[in-house]
């Protein structure tokens, strides 16, 4: 069993207590609802005459419905107005802050958080969205939760959970050119396997997280649940703290003081013990990208794709599927394969640091003709940032469409959708069957800038050479 980790100091710290069924009854420092997940929760709340126990500790903000190019009201397709609606009415009877289109602060919830300085280190935070292991990149445990545990955390503000084991990964070594976060978490997840982390907490570490960015921190943690663990989190340091002072929510004056003393001594101790623990070199990972139907499922952009005898029995049934879902051949190379569609977003790549590497990309040429290529900033404020820098003047430049704020095509609850067999190049975090809005389409995942050299090129290239040039 693991000791003295971040994960085991939160997880004590927050524990009510134990449950006959032998689970952790955990108090819920943050909870964040958006419109998808919450409307039954809500319903199940007003059937029992229950309050929401602690408004002030839940925050609603909306982005999955949200269209990105007309946002009048009422929206054109009715069940997000339903949507929409509910969410409104519930904050509004139950007291609960909400970030609503307009407000200057709306936008995919795990990006919004961070910025509000809501998201900070040693909380327990609930959402009922699976990427709400993004917060865990400020040394907080996050977890996403179903409908039926939005209720509890609102009716009690605990969830009934089970404790995990804590996997270390380490990667180690500067970043080599093209190659970032994103390249980081699918390499991981490559060799790892999306059921690799099933039970476990991963701990991502080593020097070269130490000298990560916060959003490069929060990519990596976004994309932990792909990789089958149940959250992922990173200790806070200097750049958290750099991140967190002064934004609104964070603690001010002597309280920041305190509070820094406080989250320095929720690191995992030097002599920590691990369930597990993995070792990477940076110097190993290219930018990559995903082939097939599971985050899984990526090779190098200048590797050939797997031949079939090269993985275990119990997965070549999966490989196969996938093979002939994306119309691939085993042994060919990937890069040059035609794309269709360019989305740059998603809660894990539309931080204004995604879309300033995609600029650079793209700043000074055109995307490919019968490209249709654009960027949706994560956040009301992402947009006015970029604005601010001429970002969207690139970008529109170049003839990518510029957007307002929200998930967009990452789960495309919204306008924004593949057409029929339609091939994605997507910084979004999955790419299932169907995932992006059309029962045959297809994903591939890379990082903002690969998908920049995509739109650019028509086909999957490699972005180093854009970079070198």
């Amino acid at each position: 069993m693991s000791k003295g980790t971040l994960f085991d100091k939160v997880w004590d710290l927050h524990t009510v207590g134990t449950l006959p069924s032998g689970q952790t009854q955990l108090f819920i420092g943050l909870h964040l609802v958006h419109e998808v997940t919450s409307p039954q929760a809500f319903a199940m709340l007003r059937e029992r005459n229950l309050p929401v126990m602690y408004p002030q500790r839940t925050v609603a903000t909306v982005d999955h419905i949200v269209p990105t190019e007309n946002q009048a009201r009422p929206f054109a397709d009715p069940l997000a107005e339903s949507m929409m609606q509910a969410l409104e009415q519930n904050c509004q009877d139950f007291g609960i802050r909400f970030y609503n289109i307009g407000s200057g602060h709306q936008g995919i919830v795990h990006v919004i958080a961070p910025e509000q300085g809501l998201t900070q280190p040693g909380m327990t935070i609930a959402c009922g969205d699976s990427h709400t292991s993004t917060h865990g990149a400020f040394g907080a445990i996050a977890f996403g939760i179903g409908t039926s545990q939005v209720r509890d955390v609102l009716a009690s503000q605990t969830l009934a959970l089970g404790k995990l084991k804590v996997r270390r990964l380490e990667v180690n070594g500067p970043l080599p050119q093209g190659v970032y976060a994103k390249d980081v978490i699918l390499h991981i997840i490559r060799t790892l396997g999306v059921k690799g982390g099933v039970g476990y907490a991963y701990e991502f570490a080593g020097t070269t997280l130490d000298t990560m960015s916060m959003e490069g921190r929060m990519t990596i943690c976004n994309m932990a649940i792909e990789g089958g663990a149940r959250c992922g989190y990173v200790n806070p340091d200097q750049t958290t703290y750099d991140y967190l002072q002064g934004r609104e929510f964070a603690p001010q004056g002597e309280a920041w003081d305190k509070a820094v003393a406080w989250w320095n001594t929720l690191r995992s101790d030097a002599d920590a013990v691990y369930d597990d623990v993995v070792v990477f070199n940076a110097a190993d990972i290219a930018p990559t990208v995903t082939w097939g139907i599971t985050p899984g499922q990526g090779i190098g952009v200048d590797e050939a794709l797997p031949t079939l005898d090269s993985f275990a029995e119990g997965e070549r049934a999966l490989a196969e599927e996938a093979f002939a879902y994306m119309d691939l051949q085993p042994g060919q190379p990937l890069q040059g394969t035609p794309i269709d569609v360019c989305f740059i977003g998603s809660c894990t790549n539309g931080r204004i640091s995604d879309l300033r590497e995609a600029a650079k990309v793209v700043k000074g040429h055109t995307v490919a003709e019968g490209i249709k290529a654009f960027v949706v900033p994560g956040s009301e404020q992402v947009k006015q940032q970029a604005e601010a820098e001429g970002l969207d003047e690139i970008f529109t430049a170049a003839g990518l469409e510029w957007r307002e704020a929200g998930c967009s095509m990452c789960l495309a609850m919204n306008p924004d959708k593949l057409q029929g067999r339609q091939i994605s190049a997507s910084s979004s975090n999955r790419n299932f069957k169907g995932r992006q809005g059309s029962a045959s389409g297809r994903t591939l995942l890379m990082s903002p800038a690969m998908v920049a050299a995509a739109a650019l090129s028509g086909k999957v290239v490699d972005v180093r050479d854009y970079l070198r040039g």
